[in-house]
């Protein structure tokens, strides 16, 4: 993940309080906790999934512009708070450092290990959320923890696509440079990088590469149970775009390979808000690869908006590459203050 460049890097972030809490045996760095109203009953959750070979601390300064925005609105009886974990094999749970680098850096089984820790933010994500009101306000029954928004960063990007997919109580997501397809960004970045298992010839070189040693058929089969393109379309190809419902494909892509219920998926998406932010020329997540899954979840989405009012905002930025720069910032903001306060009725609590 590299720093945009000092023209397109934002001014300083305010300054709000961090505190580094345990929770459930991770510890989450707590923003904007001393700034809550004192009449704030109500309490959103802004969590926040880093990059890959960067830490919970590289999130400070977002966490810092989107409580501090928020606590600039006339709203005082709900507050916002911003957390941040080290996502596994990272900062303070790192484990092996080798395992975090690419194919071209030596390291042999780089897609299970980047697929696993991409999963395994979804899993923390559900267990923190479970958590997260009895380690914070165990001695306030009086606030609530009520929602839940996400925004993720390259692999974080990543994580909080498949979380989104996964967990009910996020209710909105910011995608920075992140993608729903994982078997594509992996296939791409194989051929690219000149790996042997990935056929030089055939229009099906992709589709070889996939249960091959270096992307092996187990992956194939986590990918279908997690990620968002996989989930939907296993490792069939993405159809165009409908000008009828688009989720009529999900019914013919069930009668060949078995997803996940149309029904559960939609129950899963229902009411849910999505912002996508893409550099247009980033090399390392190129857009491209994200977008035949993109256009036709953005078709999905417009042609059921009566029935699931599910919202999509793409946006691609010219001359970005694969950085969070201060146009991406702004925007990230704006839709999280756009986003904390809402109606969560029929959606999961917290469990704890």
């Amino acid at each position: 993940m590299a720093l945009p460049p000092p023209h397109l890097a934002p001014p300083p972030a305010p300054k709000i309080s961090t505190k580094t809490i345990p929770i459930a045996g991770l510890l989450v760095d707590v923003h904007g906790l001393d700034e809550i109203p004192a009449t704030a009953t109500r309490i959103t959750c802004l969590w926040l999934h880093h990059a890959r070979t960067r830490q919970k601390a590289d999130m400070a300064d977002i966490a810092a512009r989107c409580v501090s925005a928020w606590n600039d609105t006339p709203s005082k009886n709900r507050g916002l708070v911003a957390l941040a974990w080290d996502q596994r094999n990272h900062g303070s749970r790192l484990v092996d450092k080798q395992a975090n680098r690419e194919w071209k850096e030596g390291n042999a089984t780089h897609a299970q290990d980047m697929f696993g820790i991409v999963a395994g933010a979804v899993a923390d994500q559900g267990i923190l959320i479970d958590m997260v009101g009895s380690y914070l306000f165990h001695d306030k029954p009086q606030i609530q923890i009520d929602r839940h928004l996400a925004l993720g960063v390259s692999l974080g990007g990543h994580s909080v696509w498949q979380t989104m997919f996964a967990e009910p109580r996020v209710r909105a997501g910011v995608v920075i440079v992140g993608c729903p397809d994982f078997m594509h960004l992996l296939s791409t970045r194989a051929k690219k990088q000149g790996l042997k298992t990935y056929p030089k010839d055939g229009k099906d070189a992709a589709m070889a590469f996939l249960g091959s040693e270096d992307f092996p058929a187990s992956l194939v089969e986590a990918c279908r149970k997690f990620d968002p393109k996989g989930i939907l379309f296993g490792r069939a190809p993405v159809p165009k775009p409908a000008s009828s419902s688009g989720w009529a494909d999900l019914r013919v892509y069930a009668e060949r390979n078995g997803p996940h219920e149309e029904s559960q998926v939609k129950e899963r998406l229902r009411g849910k808000r999505f912002l996508l932010c893409s550099g247009g020329d980033d090399d390392l997540v190129p857009y491209d690869i994200s977008k035949p899954f993109v256009e036709w979840f953005k078709n999905a989405a417009a042609t059921s908006r009566e029935s699931l009012d599910i919202s999509v905002e793409d946006k691609v930025y010219p001359g970005v590459g694969h950085w969070f720069d201060r146009e991406m910032i702004k925007d990230a903001v704006r839709f999280t203050i756009e986003n904390v306060e809402g109606s969560d009725e029929g959606v999961p609590t917290s469990k704890i």
